[in-house]
């Protein structure tokens, strides 16, 4: 197992149930909320999962890619996920199937969607090229651990970028399964 494979896998799946939304009729309420419901629990736990394990790992060992520093990466990604917190909290004030509703799921799809690009091409490669195989395998196992113990979801947490690099840069990557506060 690999950290790097496990999250992009994580990443075929949410664009496999953004596909499979985009595929229900909008009548189909209960079926939208079943799939709406599941993605949105798992675009969380995954965000979590990232901020306790890849990241802390990323800043200690990443020297950049794509141009970018590894604080830089990690401060982006963090400002990511908070957006897409937000953008996932915007979808609840919708009713399930209306205009808006759709609307609010595709932002939803759009800023996950640019996260993922820029994860892929920057931390993933960092991570790949300076972590060695045993500790991507460890994380892997922490990754799916933590992913399994929480499957039915984790409280949404933003953080602040800057603060949240600050915290964890230098910290050791712990691999427990308790839930994450805002220390992380």
């Amino acid at each position: 197992m690999d950290i790097t494979q496990l999250i992009l896998d994580d990443h075929h799946e949410q664009r496999r149930l953004f596909a499979m939304l985009e595929q229900i009729d909008r009548g189909d309420v209960a079926s939208l909320t079943a799939i709406w419901s599941r993605l949105s629990i798992f675009l969380e736990l995954h965000a979590a999962a990232e901020e306790k394990l890849f990241y802390p790992v990323l800043l200690r060992v990443g020297k950049g890619a794509d141009e970018t520093s590894a604080t830089d990466e990690t401060e982006d990604a963090i400002k990511d996920h908070n957006e897409i917190r937000d953008a996932i909290a915007d979808v609840a004030g919708h009713p399930v199937g209306s205009d808006a509703w759709l609307e609010a799921v595709a932002k939803v799809n759009h800023v996950n969607s640019d996260h993922m690009g820029e994860e892929e091409r920057q931390g993933l490669t960092d991570v790949r090229r300076h972590a060695g195989v045993d500790e991507r395998h460890r994380l892997a196992v922490a990754f799916a651990t933590y992913e399994a113990v929480h499957a039915g979801g984790v409280k949404p947490v933003d953080q602040d970028p800057k603060a949240y690099v600050e915290r964890t840069a230098g910290r050791p990557v712990t691999p427990s399964t308790t839930p994450r506060s805002n220390e992380n």
